[in-house]
Order: structure tokens, then sequence, then C-alpha cells
């Protein structure tokens, strides 16, 4: 593994770059899709191939449920305002009450997730997701959307993850862009939610632009480039990666000892935000080797 040093300043920031436009919505059924695809590139000899099938799986069924889903509940336009103007997310994770379009979500994919191949462990954990009240149902929803999902109950949560995901990727969809404002480091304008990793992305009005992806609505926002994601600081940002994958990297800040990854779509843009977050799991474990926390939040990979 190599550190950089990136006091140098970057070049494809000081002239490349065009103004980047300020956030891009999810598009639900495309997201999951695209996500499944490269899941299952990735499996392909990997240490880690029967979970990566799985969750390309499980990402298909997240795509594939979202066919005459019923509408959400509109959003109030007072509040979407009133969000703006104070610099809030729209979608308050805090308050969420599951509706008719979320219920028939969350059915679908556990009784989809039912005929999806997996070990017995977690076949176990979808039966107590299936068979819990919905108490207990409400309680699992509120610890995804606090991110503080209880390490005995992992199992069961990816399923409530994936649910969530597609509901608020659809929820997202339906705001607009000119409606969001900046709410603080490393947090979603649209949910609230911390970011998975983020990408250099490789678009034509803005190659190398960097965008933090949300890890519950899938939301992409614009950040800046060697600034920490979790305390905003722009000192001591160093990068580490494993040598031969210098397309993913974890950036590192010395005054907060967080990290987050960074993906150059620009290399390949096949890079996906969580997908490719998961399978380079080696990183994450070398980087808490020199004393830094994971600040990226990813349902998948909880308990690493």
């Amino acid at each position: 593994m190599s550190r950089v040093d990136t006091t140098d300043p970057d070049p494809s920031v000081i002239g490349n770059i065009p103004t980047p436009s300020f956030a891009r919505l999810p598009e639900p059924r495309a997201l999951f899709a695209a996500r499944a695809t490269r899941f299952a590139e990735l499996a392909e000899g990997h240490d880690l191939a029967a979970y990566l099938r799985f969750l390309a799986a499980l990402c298909q069924l997240q795509s594939s449920i979202q066919d005459d889903l019923p509408e959400p509940d509109e959003l109030d336009a007072e509040l979407v305002k009133r969000a703006k103007d104070h610099k809030m997310p729209p979608l308050d994770r805090g308050k969420f009450a599951p509706d008719a379009a979320f219920t028939a979500t969350f059915d679908r994919l556990l009784a989809g997730a039912s005929q999806l191949e997996m070990p017995p462990q977690a076949y176990d954990a979808l039966s107590r997701v299936r068979a819990a009240d919905d108490a207990t149902r409400l309680v699992m929803l509120q610890n995804v959307l606090a991110e503080a999902i209880p390490v005995e109950a992992l199992a069961e949560h990816i399923f409530v993850s994936a649910a969530l995901q597609v509901h608020f990727a659809r929820l997202a969809a339906r705001l607009e862009v000119k409606n969001l404002e900046t709410v603080g480091d490393g947090v979603c304008p649209c949910c609230g939610g911390a970011p998975s990793s983020t990408i250099l992305v490789n678009w034509r009005r803005s190659p190398g632009a960097r965008y933090c992806s949300c890890s519950l609505c899938g939301t992409l926002w614009n950040y800046v480039r060697s600034k920490c994601t979790l305390c905003g600081s722009t000192r001591k940002i160093l990068f580490q990666e494993i040598e031969g994958a210098g397309n993913i990297k974890a950036e590192t800040c010395d005054d907060c000892h967080g990290y987050m990854k960074i993906m150059n779509q620009q290399k390949d843009d096949r890079l996906d935000p969580v997908a490719d977050d998961v399978a380079t799991l080696g990183l994450d474990l070398l980087v808490r080797e020199l004393g830094f926390r994971r600040g990226g939040i990813n349902p998948f990979l909880i308990g690493y």
C-alpha cells in the first residue's frame, strides 16, 4: 500500500472542471439494475464471490420489484420550502412513517428475497424479519435510518436496508435539485444520510468533479476534492491505496482520523459507490490497521 501526499494542487481541479451541478437525483430502477450488474462482474474470481453474487441478486430484486408499486405519499410543498430555507434535507428520516408505498415495497422485497440463493444463516435472518410484527419492524427501520444497526442483528437489517434504499430513492427522484441546499460535510442534501463513498465522475460537463453518493437514497452531491467529508478539514489529507488498485483509494484525514473511499470513474466508468466499496474490503482492513475509522456507511459492510 502506498501513501501519497496531496499538498500539491490538483491540476484537474484548477483548470479542467467547469462549475459542476450541485446534485444528481437517482433513477431508481436503473440505479439498482446497474449495481446488480456491477456486483456480478466483481464476483468473478473474488474471495467474496458468494456474498457478491448474493448482493447482485438482491440489487436486481430492488430494481424489479418497482414495477407497479404504489406511488409514495406526496411531499408537502411548504415542508420542502421550509427545508430549503433552513438548509435542511426535505426527506426527514427522523419522522419517517411507513406509508402504503413503503409497505408494498417491503413486502415485495421480503417475498422476492425468499427465492434467492443464500446461506442458511441469512435465510434464518430473513425468516425472522418476515415473521416480525409491525412494532418490531418499525424498530428495525429506525435502526437503519439512525445508522445504528445492532451488531447482533446485522443480517436481518440487510433486508430492511434494501427496502428502505428503494423507497428513499423513489422519494428522492421526485425532488428537484433547485430545492436542495448544502446541509453539511458528508450529509446528503435530500435525506440527511451519510455517503457510502465518493466518486470522481466522468461526465462530459464536469469530468473529474467529486460527488458523494448517499448510502440510503442514492443521490449524488458535489463535494470539494481533497477535503475531508467527515470534518471538512483541508489539512493533512492523504491517500492510501492497495498496490495495483489505484482506481479506488482511501482518503484519510489526520485531523479527525477518519477516511472515505474515493473512486475514479475517469479511469473505470463501471465503478459503483456501493458495489466496489464492498469488493474493496481489503482496503478498509489495511487503513484500519493504520488507525483510521471508516466514515462511509454501507449496509452491506456493517460489521466489518
